[in-house]
């Protein structure tokens, strides 16, 4: 694919990634075409994810009171042969953010769920020389319901190992959106590999049944498989393509 211009570009930070291993048919049913589910070490993985967007910015151009606000996406991980390489990928259930423009716009341009939420965050920081006793929380609430989830972590922020489930979870460069028509767009991600650490302590709060659907109640009801931090980047996502299965 020739790389254009980006559509967007932002830093995602504070990220919060909570994993749980499920049965492959919860999530077959929501493959796009022309994309396959990927797997860590033969687990299925559907992941929670907390973070920042800070100094948002589209086509270059920042949006008055849009630049700095909260996500929280629930998401999983297919792949996609493209002759000799295989783009590794990320496809979102429900996306929640606190602006309703930015809700509106993904749900053109990319038909991404997005959904708006009144949203919050605390972030605490103990030593920053040492990133040490860092803890976390993301609220989300809207029509009743309430959510929030919560990270902490002791020591410093490392590098992922090769081969290793942060590694998996974080580095996955394709998104893939199922479209009205029952086709596939494609878009790159580009962002530099994060460092990261393990939770010490992870919790969700949800009524996912309200939140997410009864078919998710199974897979997100308990403590996460794991969990882990990670610091963050600038982050650049460039224009939709259109796939062929």
């Amino acid at each position: 694919m020739e790389k254009r211009e980006p559509f967007l570009e932002a830093e995602w930070r504070h990220l919060a990634l909570f994993n749980y291993e499920v049965e492959r048919a919860l999530l077959e049913p929501l493959v796009p075409a022309g994309t396959t589910l990927d797997a860590w070490e033969g687990k299925t993985l559907l992941s929670v994810v907390g973070f920042m967007f800070l100094d948002t910015r589209l086509a270059g151009v920042p949006i008055p009171l849009h630049a700095s606000f909260e996500e929280v996406n629930l998401r999983f991980y297919v792949g996609r042969e493209v002759g000799d390489e295989l783009r590794r990928g990320v496809c979102f259930i429900k996306e929640f953010v606190p602006k309703p423009a930015v809700s509106i716009l993904a749900r053109l341009l990319y038909n991404e769920p997005y959904s708006t939420a009144r949203m919050g965050h605390a972030h605490v920081v103990v030593d920053e020389e040492v990133a040490a006793a860092r803890s976390l929380m993301y609220s989300w609430s809207k029509r009743g319901w309430e959510s929030r989830m919560e990270l902490s972590f002791d020591g410093p922020l490392e590098d992922m190992g090769p081969g290793s489930e942060e590694e998996f979870v974080s580095e996955h460069y394709w998104g893939y959106t199922r479209q009205r028509d029952g086709g596939t767009l494609e878009y790159e991600v580009e962002h530099p590999r994060w460092q990261v650490a393990r939770a010490r302590d992870a919790r969700l709060v949800c009524d996912v049944a309200a939140v997410y659907g009864e078919e998710f109640v199974e897979a997100l009801t308990g403590e996460p498989s794991s969990a882990f931090y990670a610091e963050g980047s600038a982050v650049k996502v460039y224009p939709g393509v259109r796939i062929d299965p």
